[in-house]
């Protein structure tokens, strides 16, 4: 019965609901309580790692491993190298990723975790900076650091006390804090930022150039000014850009024609193979050279409303086109 009674709490909405937010407000009171301690040991921690000349190597194990290598990879894509090494793996070789001109980064709650203790007289023998991040200040890690940051709870959200939550939690927001700290020290930006993520959109947006994604030579549509609106649309039919520049003898750009002034042409009722395209064409069009951001021509588009611009050298003549669906292939809206 006893039993049956217990399967029933376990399953209930409420129950769960309410074992969800104790957790919750657990691990936000833990964060809450690390304001007191980013203080002067925090910030020497942080010129430790910015004056750095070499990576920041971050360690841990179990739980506190996981957290070491999310404070790794934060570091190193907000502007300060770094990288995880497995305590139990540096004692059999990858000790040697660690050189004289790297800090060392250790992540222990109890402070006195077997696998960091091994190689504490290794790292002390490099002679490299040792920062911990632990829950227990007066623990052996913390003694032999030459900074050690409090990240104590006073509690875990598990209520058996055993699961690491608030503990690994407190942790990740000490080394977000690190991370961003050095981030702002160093004048990181959003460019730099994109340079470490050329793979996700903000990349795309910051370093994608017009030259790496425009069309070029036979790809791109154009007309002489004697072309008539047919012949001009058999270019942009073959061309697939919904548009055609119109250019002089010297291939400099002296207007477009594009399904907008088709649709005034026909409204007109003029006669598509004897009506000239210079007579009908947009001129003084916006036109964009090749070597500006991807991001820049999108705004173009949109303060101008158009779908599509020509790209030209600095004599104004005809070297690409871009259109509205090269962007979004390419990631950039």
């Amino acid at each position: 019965m006893n039993q049956v009674k217990a399967d029933i709490l376990s399953t209930d909405p409420a129950s769960l609901c309410a074992s969800g937010l104790e957790v919750i407000r657990t691990e936000a009171r833990a964060i809450a309580a690390l304001e007191y301690r980013v203080d002067a040991l925090f910030a020497k921690a942080c010129q430790i790692m910015l004056n750095c000349e070499g990576r920041v190597v971050v360690i841990g194990m179990g739980k506190s491993g996981h957290i070491a290598r999310k404070i790794a990879a934060t570091l190193a894509s907000a502007g300060s190298p770094a990288f995880f090494v497995h305590p139990g793996e540096a004692s059999h070789g990858d000790m040697g990723m660690i050189t004289d001109k790297d800090v060392v980064l250790a992540l222990s709650n109890s402070g006195e975790t077997n696998e960091i203790l091994t190689i504490l007289p290794l790292i002390k023998r490099l002679g490299v900076p040792f920062i911990t991040l632990t829950g227990n200040p007066h623990s052996h890690l913390a003694h032999a650091a030459d900074v050690n940051v409090d990240v104590s709870v006073e509690q875990e959200a598990c209520p058996l006390g055993l699961a690491p939550t608030a503990s690994t939690t407190a942790a990740l927001a000490m080394g977000d804090a690190m991370s961003i700290a050095l981030l702002e020290a160093r004048g990181f930006d959003a460019e730099d930022f994109a340079r470490s993520h050329p793979g996700g959109r903000l990349g795309r947006r910051l370093l994608l150039h017009v030259s790496d994604i425009m069309h070029r030579g036979d790809e791109v549509p154009r007309v002489s000014s004697d072309a008539s609106v047919s012949q001009a649309l058999v270019e942009i039919t073959q061309k697939s850009l919904g548009m055609t520049a119109v250019v002089d003898t010297q291939n400099v750009v002296i207007g477009i024609y594009t399904d907008g002034d088709l649709r005034r042409t026909l409204d007109n009722e003029l006669d598509l193979k004897t009506t000239l395209i210079r007579d009908v064409m947009t001129v003084n069009c916006v036109t964009i050279v090749a070597d500006i951001l991807a991001a820049e021509a999108v705004n173009i588009m949109q303060q101008k409303s158009i779908f599509a611009l020509l790209v030209v050298d600095e004599n104004l003549q005809l070297i690409g086109a871009l259109h509205m669906h090269d962007l979004l292939r390419a990631g950039v809206l």
